[in-house]
């Protein structure tokens, strides 16, 4: 096993005291090999010049924007705060991503997606991930403690940035994890993953997702976060107020949230035009 280089040592010291993720840690310690690597020399010898010259190796590359924002990330934290050059992050820029509607499924297809899960761990999980909105991360670190039954909420503890949060917890979904508590008896993890003390893998959830689509024929793109988007647009289009649904998906902020009025449906059809309001005469009574 490579010997670790005191560079890469600090690095990762700085991204644990910060408490990054460590699926954020591997990211950041790829991105800037990635950028070493580019230019054949060690990152702390490469400045603000190499960094602009290596972006756009990137984006002539067709890099997605989502990949290259990361890669941004990872060398802000690297020059920033590892090396102590105050003055670069703020030097590379981010790339700006054209917003997206994300996409959204209706009800019923929520209900024949779930129903072709054939794995009844993966489809406990999945119907949990849309019946609270969670992250693929947040569901698959459910602990059976986290189900709090008495409150009717279930506490998410493994947010993202570090930030636990509760969410509601439906009958209905109580029903179904009861049921699956009888069948399968977790004792940690709600959803552990073949080593009973460790959670199920995200990969195994995002392949169930996978399976399912081909099943029903779905013709639109399913993942955990599709479920996620679901929740969000059906609460939307219930009445949920949308600082509610803002505290329910642990955004930081409204605007995060507010894009979801774009694609609620409901919402539109039922929104009055200010036209409505006004008496006029555009065309000719009718004879």
């Amino acid at each position: 096993m490579a010997e670790i280089s005191p560079l890469r040592r600090r690095m990762i010291e700085d991204m644990t005291v910060r408490n990054l993720s460590p699926a954020t840690q591997r990211s950041y310690i790829n991105a800037v090999q990635k950028f070493s690597r580019y230019f054949g020399r060690s990152p702390d010898r490469l400045g603000p010049a190499d960094i602009h010259t290596f972006q756009v190796h990137l984006v002539s590359t067709g890099i997605s924007w989502a990949s290259l924002n990361q890669i941004v990330c990872a060398l802000r934290f690297f020059y920033g705060i590892t090396l102590g050059h105050d003055d670069v992050p703020d030097r590379i820029p981010y790339a700006r991503e054209p917003r997206k509607l994300p996409i959204v499924l209706s009800a019923d297809e929520v209900a024949q997606f779930l129903e072709a899960v054939s794995s009844l761990k993966a489809r406990v999980a999945l119907t949990t991930a849309y019946a609270a909105g969670l992250r693929i991360g947040e569901v698959c670190g459910l602990e059976v403690g986290d189900i709090d039954s008495s409150r009717m909420v279930i506490h998410v503890r493994h947010g993202k940035g570090a930030k636990a949060r509760y969410v509601m917890l439906s009958n209905e979904l109580l029903g179904i994890l009861r049921r699956y508590w009888r069948l399968s008896r977790p004792t940690t993890f709600l959803f552990p993953g073949r080593d009973a003390d460790k959670p199920i893998e995200p990969t195994v959830l995002n392949a169930a997702c996978r399976s399912a689509v081909a099943a029903t024929g779905l013709s639109k793109r399913v993942t955990v976060h599709t479920l996620r988007h679901s929740f969000a647009t059906h609460l939307l289009e219930n009445g949920t107020d949308i600082r509610i649904i803002q505290v329910l998906l642990g955004h930081a902020h409204l605007s995060s949230t507010a894009h979801y009025t774009q694609v609620s449906t409901d919402t539109i059809r039922s929104t009055a035009s200010p036209l409505d309001r006004l008496r006029l005469e555009v065309t000719p009574p009718e004879a």
